[in-house]
């Protein structure tokens, strides 16, 4: 009984993460590196990895250092992406409700003030 939480549900898949991502004003499919991605007004926010497996999601800096600490198991990083304000997230581990609110930021750091507003 306690007052212990279920843990939250871990997965998701490309498609769930282009439902979401759609459901925001501007978000349009593409292509990055010949692997499906997801744009707002041209700009790059998140995109499948080679692997099928894999997403690189555009982060603040900031926000991503406390995702990487918060769940290593779905959030990780390599050298590659180091310097930029990318993270990968492992599909299978993410936590739905937490990779929508990092879609959203993701979304809100190139949509622009006319696209937020609309939100």
């Amino acid at each position: 009984m306690g007052g212990r939480k279920p843990a939250a549900r871990r997965g998701t898949t490309w498609a769930g993460v282009c439902r979401a991502a759609l459901s925001l004003p501007g978000v349009a499919e593409g292509v990055s590196y010949r692997t499906p991605a997801l744009r707002v007004r041209k700009k790059l926010i998140a995109r499948l990895k080679e692997d099928g497996e894999t997403i690189a999601l555009r982060v603040e800096l900031d926000d991503r250092d406390v995702a990487l600490q918060l769940d290593p198991r779905a959030f990780f990083l390599t050298e590659h992406y180091r310097p930029y304000p990318f993270m990968l997230v492992r599909l299978a581990e993410a936590r739905p409700a937490l990779l929508w609110k990092l879609l959203e930021n993701a979304w809100r750091m190139q949509a622009g003030k006319a696209l937020v507003s609309r939100r």
